[in-house]
This record gives C-alpha cells, sequence and structure tokens, in this order.
C-alpha cells in the first residue's frame, strides 16, 4: 500500500481525501476501460485506508485526551 507521495512524504488525510475524492468523480463518469477502472478502484481502496487510519488516530488521541481529562477530576 502507498501512503506517500511521489517525493516519500506521507500522504496527509486532506491529500488522500482530495485524491479518492477525484478517482470517485472519475469512476462515475465513466469512459475509462475496465483496466483503468480497476486501478482507479485499487487506488481508492488503498486511501480509504490511508483516511481510515488518520481518522483512527484523530479518535485515539480524542480518547487520550479525555481519559486524561476525566481522570484529573476528584
Amino acid at each position: 500500500m502507498t501512503d506517500q507521495i511521489a517525493a516519500g512524504e506521507p500522504l496527509s488525510y486532506e491529500q488522500a481525501r482530495a485524491e479518492l475524492a477525484g478517482i470517485v468523480e472519475r469512476l462515475e463518469a465513466g469512459g475509462t476501460t475496465l483496466e483503468e477502472s480497476l486501478a482507479l478502484w485499487e487506488r481508492g481502496e488503498e486511501l480509504a485506508g490511508v483516511c481510515q487510519r488518520w481518522l483512527d488516530g484523530a479518535r485515539q488521541r480524542l480518547d487520550a485526551a479525555r481519559a486524561g481529562r476525566d481522570g484529573d477530576r476528584p
């Protein structure tokens, strides 16, 4: 799976989401060959995974912050 852009930098959530949105638009528009559609679908699945990992990490950070806050209460 490729979580990086060409320069080797990790994809941000926003980059992955924007690329995924572009892929969805291309697939919905049609006009691609079966092979192109499959490649786009596979890339879309990879990008969806990148986005999900970012969201999971954000949820973990929020949960940890809440646990820390709640743990400070008497």
